[in-house]
């Protein structure tokens, strides 16, 4: 058992699949490095966790691991920036669900301690490309903080990818949904007392501030604040330290939601979902708030709305002057993510906005941009290699890197295939020694 025990602990300690100390050189690949130009029969060369060179003219160490692209594309990581993957398991099942807590407001709480490494959506998804997700918590108006993480990882603090967010479910003045049997009375006055909560919480956390700043400033006049776990979660947000993600749709949510951060003097605010984005974006251009807009395949919210209009939503805020990043907004189908980009890119935005949109948009967004979003020199070696465009469905995925190292190829699916491809048991095993 302690043996076991220690095994367990040096694992923990060196961190995930030990990075191979020899450089990887990816040769004689077409190169997208989203930032800088496209490189065609080029180089990328890999050490540790880093990419140590890029090129037409790369010096290929004697003691390189040599992997040959030709006709192959290499596309830094994908970004997801909203799903609840790690978090979920089965949505039909409580036993696989940790992304909430009990109450309305937990902003204490935080998404990165609940993750499950070993969820079977997170291989499904790394091996489509999408190597780093925004993982959210969901129920209540405040219900944590969402982490941004890598795919790969024995533990959540290894995985984490260094942002964190307060999120906020703002409150609707909408329906929930069909089912929603209330009067148009009894929706606004639930709607006032959502933000009536909503405000004397933050002005709370004003005041905690306030009173917490005096005594840093001099602990002997001042008094140290009575500590409250949900008030103190919200100091970083109230002091600009913090993003503050706002999750809001509905058209009229928005305008609100919008009058709201700019009443709060809030300074670090990203809306998210935004379906509704589209009818109002000259004033969230005007705020300047950027947008996690999506899901993009989806239907109109609503039924007089054209068909496209969720497929054209990021290509609309983006020509108003929003900056947008893509999120899927799922869990087990975060894998979709590629696809989500290329209706955005059918739908007016454009290959190359939408490849940004996950890749080095959200990586700025999130303050990771000097370790993730592009291929570039120095930055960490998070990228996967395609025959095709990786928003074509036909598109393969041959290798995933994350962080240097070399993810298996494998996932649910792929081990659901093989399993299933030969039925009859025992011919697999017969047909092999055959081929010996």
């Amino acid at each position: 058992m302690k043996i076991i025990l220690s095994l367990v602990l040096w694992a923990a300690a060196v961190g995930p699949t030990a990075v191979p100390d020899e450089p990887i050189a990816l040769t004689n690949a077409r190169i997208i490095t989203v930032t800088g130009d496209t490189l065609t029969d080029a180089t990328l060369l890999m050490q540790a966790v880093r990419i140590v060179a890029l090129g037409s003219n790369v010096d290929i160490p004697d003691d390189t691991r040599i992997i040959d692209c030709s006709g192959l594309t290499i596309y830094p990581g994908l970004i997801d920036t909203g799903t609840q993957l790690g978090l979920v398991e089965v949505s039909s099942l409580p036993e696989t669900r940790d992304a909430s807590e009990l109450g309305d407001l937990s902003p204490q709480m935080k998404a990165l301690t609940a993750v499950n490494p070993n969820g079977v959506a997170i291989p499904v998804t790394r091996v489509s490309g999408v190597t780093t997700v925004l993982t959210e918590p969901s129920g209540g108006m405040l219900p944590g903080q969402s982490a941004l993480i890598n795919l790969h990882g024995y533990t959540p603090t290894q995985m984490y990818a260094g942002f964190s967010a307060m999120t906020l479910a703002f409150p609707s003045t909408g329906r929930r949904g069909r089912f929603d049997q209330r009067s148009d009375e009894d929706i606004k006055k639930a709607t006032d007392r959502a933000l009536k909560k909503l405000n004397d919480t933050f002005d709370s956390a004003e005041l905690y501030h306030r009173i917490d700043s005096t005594y840093r400033a001099d602990p002997e006049e001042g008094r140290r604040p009575e500590y409250v776990p949900s008030i103190d979660a919200l100091l970083p947000v109230v002091r600009s330290e913090q993003t503050l993600i706002i999750r809001v749709n509905a058209a009229k949510d928005i305008l609100a939601a919008v009058d709201w951060v700019k009443d709060r003097k809030l300074e670090k605010v990203i809306f998210s979902g935004v379906a509704e984005g589209w009818r109002v974006a000259d004033k969230i251009a005007e705020s300047g708030i950027p947008c996690l807009v999506g899901p993009v395949l989806s239907i109109p919210t609503r039924d007089s709305d054209r068909y496209d209009k969720a497929y054209r939503n990021a290509a609309l805020l983006h020509e108003a002057g929003v900056k947008i990043a893509l999120r899927s907004g799922e869990t087990e189908n975060a894998r979709n993510l590629p696809y989500n980009a290329g209706f955005a890119a059918a739908y007016g935005l454009g290959a190359g906005e939408a490849l940004r949109a996950i890749t080095i948009v959200p990586a700025q967004l999130f303050g990771v941009a000097d370790e993730r979003g592009s291929l570039e020199v120095g930055k960490e070696a998070t990228l996967f290699v395609t025959d095709g465009d990786p928003f074509e469905t036909k598109t393969q995925v041959h290798h995933v890197f994350i962080g240097g190292y070399e993810v298996p190829m494998e996932s649910r699916h792929t081990l659901l295939y093989e399993e299933f491809l030969i039925r009859e048991p025992g011919l697999k095993k017969h047909r092999q020694n055959d081929d010996q």
